[in-house]
């Protein structure tokens, strides 16, 4: 069954009844989702179908013909929550990890406490308590969203400059700069 997997086209054999989840660790080699209660109640094995967080113990994969997995393994150890996790504190044994990141990692950008709330509702920590967790998430969407806003800042410095010295070189340019000298210069 063709499906993209991690950012990748793949085919992969397996009945179409088996778990994504145990397809995904048997067949494709990929462990870091985790089984936790194999019922959908924990979200050890949350992972990311066409961008929403699933449980893949609930997931025939039948159902993800065509479509995009990501896990754990997709983030490739780069992803900010990876980072923000294990400077918060949000990890300890590490089975509940996984799923937590790949939850939180389908929560929009600017998700306020509440949001990150609900959002991880369906994964279950027994080790940490929750508090490293929540402060992880949120530090990891504050940086996304200060990437994110420094990204916009320097594509409309690059878009400005060319502008500027247009003007500087006698060039009219449409700025705001240029239309009143423009009008300057009618009178």
């Amino acid at each position: 069954m063709k499906l993209r997997l991690n950012g990748k086209q793949v085919d992969v054999r397996a009945h179409p009844m088996k778990r994504l989840l145990d397809v995904l660790r048997e067949e494709c080699g990929l462990t870091g989702t985790k089984e936790g209660c194999g019922e959908g109640e924990c979200g050890a094995c949350t992972v990311l179908l066409d961008g929403q967080a699933v449980n893949a113990c609930l997931v025939p994969f039948g159902q993800v013909r065509g479509r995009s997995v990501k896990t754990i393994e997709g983030l490739r150890g780069r992803h900010p929550l990876q980072q923000a996790f294990v400077a918060e504190g949000g990890t300890q044994c590490g089975i509940c990890t996984p799923g937590m990141i790949m939850a939180a990692a389908a929560l929009p950008k600017g998700a306020t406490l509440d949001n990150v709330r609900v959002g991880l509702a369906g994964n279950i920590c027994r080790c940490t308590g929750y508090e490293g967790i929540y402060r992880a998430v949120r530090k990891a969407h504050r940086a996304r969203l200060t990437a994110s806003a420094s990204a916009r800042s320097d594509s409309a410095r690059a878009t400005a400059r060319p502008r500027r010295s247009a003007e500087r070189e006698g060039g009219q340019g449409s700025g705001p700069r240029a239309q009143a000298r423009a009008k300057r210069a009618a009178k």
